[in-house]
């Protein structure tokens, strides 16, 4: 690269002109998946953005693995939160994120990352206990995402691996977003949705949910399940239908999915769904993700 930290800290429209290119490459060096060793030399020494401001920066840790998100660079989001584990996950400057909030989960959600989205939990994971929950149940910007935490996210975009990982590493099912709405909520809209497409993987979700979800929960479309019984009932099927709205209890291997999952521990999952003594044709999801 030609130009020097000094000559891009200058002054004026030049140097802001240089460092929107130096931006772009950078940008196309993770798009075009170079190696890790390039992409830190890249972001450590020569390559920066133009912040609000006028202020020239590098990129942070935590703005490399939102590109390496974006672009599902596997390697460089190993790379980045195996060395800066907390640094890759804080907030990110103002021009990567209108709110300041950490939007890795559900950048990772919205793209449909599955393994970047395992790394990212188990480093939430290593975290202080205290700084866990914020992560995994943060509510998403009010403009973007509707105050919508990850595991909304994961239902209204259909994501049912991506539920799966969440809530077996902590995350919360039953918190409202700023509608109101639960994760049940926003998935049963989905299911709703005419004309029914994609609906394996919608009731794929539900049962996914209804591993974690507490048998007593109260939730908005409650009343509309009740009002429209039969309609419920056929997109649902019987046994989901009565056991959503209490008019029976789960089924045996609900319940017994319900307890086998809470003798796993956050650091061990989903791994450790591959010791349950289930035979394979009723595990849940085959996700067969590095260790």
């Amino acid at each position: 690269m030609p130009w020097s930290v000094r000559w891009v800290g200058g002054c004026g429209a030049q140097s802001q002109k240089q460092c929107k290119k130096s931006s772009f490459a950078f940008y196309q060096a993770v798009r075009d998946l170079l190696p890790v060793w390039f992409l830190e030399d890249m972001r450590t020494m020569e390559v920066f953005h133009w912040e609000d401001g006028g202020k020239v920066s590098v990129y942070s840790p935590s703005e490399a693995l939102l590109y390496a998100l974006v672009h599902d660079h596997q390697p460089y989001a190993r790379h980045l939160l195996t060395k800066f584990p907390q640094s890759a996950l804080a907030v990110p400057s103002q021009s990567f994120s209108c709110c300041q909030s950490a939007p890795h989960l559900a950048m990772a959600v919205r793209y449909n990352r599955v393994r970047i989205l395992f790394r990212i939990l188990k480093a939430i994971h290593a975290l202080p206990p205290s700084d866990r929950a914020g992560h995994l149940d943060r509510q998403g910007c009010s403009r973007v995402e509707g105050g919508k935490t990850a595991v909304h996210m994961a239902c209204e975009l259909v994501r049912p691996e991506c539920l799966l990982l969440l809530l077996g590493h902590g995350a919360a099912p039953c918190l409202p977003d700023s509608a109101g709405n639960t994760p049940l909520d926003t998935l049963l809209q989905q299911i709703s949705h005419l004309p029914a497409a994609n609906m394996r993987a919608k009731l794929l979700c539900l049962d996914c949910l209804f591993f974690f979800v507490p048998q007593d929960l109260q939730f908005a479309m409650k009343q509309q399940l009740l009002d429209n019984g039969q309609q419920w009932q056929d997109l649902l099927g019987e046994n989901r239908f009565q056991c959503l709205v209490g008019l029976a209890p789960p089924s045996l291997f609900v319940g017994a999915m319900r307890v086998l999952i809470r003798t796993i521990s956050p650091e061990h999952f989903p791994e450790a769904l591959d010791n349950l003594p289930l035979p394979h044709f009723l595990k849940p999801l085959d996700l067969k993700l590095e260790s």
